[in-house]
């Protein structure tokens, strides 16, 4: 089938409001009032942030997850319009309000969230059955969050084996705690992409050396592209059994500091399928992507910091 898409980013969309600086190391109750600078408002979640920034870097994006009924709702649709990225596969649940979070963030850019789940937990596979005919026209189906999606979690094996039997290459994230090894388990041998943070994989695998981590994954059937991304350390990546390869964090842009992490690990998976569609190799590929992540941390919110794919490439050198 003809690919007219590029990559399909699902599963969390939320509506940020960012408020900055935070003291983070003292209870808020502390303090009667807190000043800060004005507050942003933003779409994130890896369906926002990584579809924003695969858009950015020039791939043509959809987004296929749920927002409600609501002023938070209209906000995402029309913020994700102004990006460029497709929404035509958004979809308005009957019941369930938007996603929406609150994100302190204190002056070294670590970050607290305020959640409520909302309307994007209620993915479901029949859902996505649904609209298999139009994933099958894309290169690439971003999910996530892994332990984070209720209703479809337990039938991810299926959807991303359906995808596979329609020639999409398969990309997962985790989030919160990073879940279990159950029914992740289920899950790797279905995945072309998947890189967990350290926390994340330390939680699935009980784990200490990242390298151990890979290797369960592997025990489990994984076949594609794993890794597990560090921080500023970076990220180790492994396209075979046995094989591992670490490539630092990326410098970021001469004269930018660290502002916010939010997203940094949705845009580093972003850069990483934006090459791979390019045809890059691994290395090249999760290189691209410590770019891409350096990019987003100098700015506040998930992808204020993007900049386009020769921007990032300049980074580079």
């Amino acid at each position: 089938m003809t690919k007219h898409i590029d990559c399909i980013t699902a599963g969390s969309c939320v509506l940020d409001i960012l408020a900055h600086p935070v003291n983070l190391n003292e209870p808020l109750i502390n303090h009667p009032v807190h000043r800060i600078n004005p507050m942003q408002l933003l779409c994130g979640g890896l369906s926002c942030n990584s579809g924003i920034a695969l858009a950015r870097l020039g791939c043509k994006t959809n987004i296929f997850t749920y927002v409600g009924k609501d002023t938070w709702g209209q906000m995402v649709r029309q913020m994700l319009t102004d990006e460029n990225v497709d929404t035509s596969l958004l979809l308005t649940h009957e019941s369930e309000p938007t996603s929406t979070t609150v994100v302190t963030i204190d002056p070294s850019g670590d970050r607290a969230f305020i959640h409520c789940q909302g309307a994007a937990k209620r993915l479901n596979i029949a859902t996505c059955m649904d609209h298999l005919a139009t994933f099958a026209k894309s290169r690439f189906f971003l999910c996530g969050y892994y332990s984070l999606m209720p209703d479809l979690q337990d039938d991810l094996p299926e959807l991303f084996e359906a995808l596979r039997n329609c020639g999409v290459k398969t990309a997962m994230d985790a989030a919160g705690d990073g879940g279990s090894m159950k029914p992740l388990d289920q899950i790797l041998p279905h995945l072309d992409l998947y890189i967990p943070s350290l926390t994340e994989a330390q939680h699935q695998t009980g784990q200490t050396d990242p390298k151990k981590m890979i290797d369960m994954y592997r025990d489990a059937g994984a076949m594609g592209i794993l890794g597990v991304k560090l921080g500023e350390e970076g990220v180790l990546l492994s396209d075979c059994d046995g094989e591992y390869l670490h490539l630092p964090a990326c410098q970021l842009p001469d004269g930018e500091s660290v502002i916010d992490t939010t997203g940094a690990g949705d845009t580093f998976l972003a850069g990483m399928i934006a090459a791979l569609i390019r045809g890059y190799d691994m290395a090249e590929a999760g290189r691209f992507g410590t770019a891409v992540a350096a990019c987003c941390v100098t700015a506040m919110g998930g992808t204020t910091g993007i900049r386009s794919w020769d921007d990032t490439q300049q980074l580079l050198g």
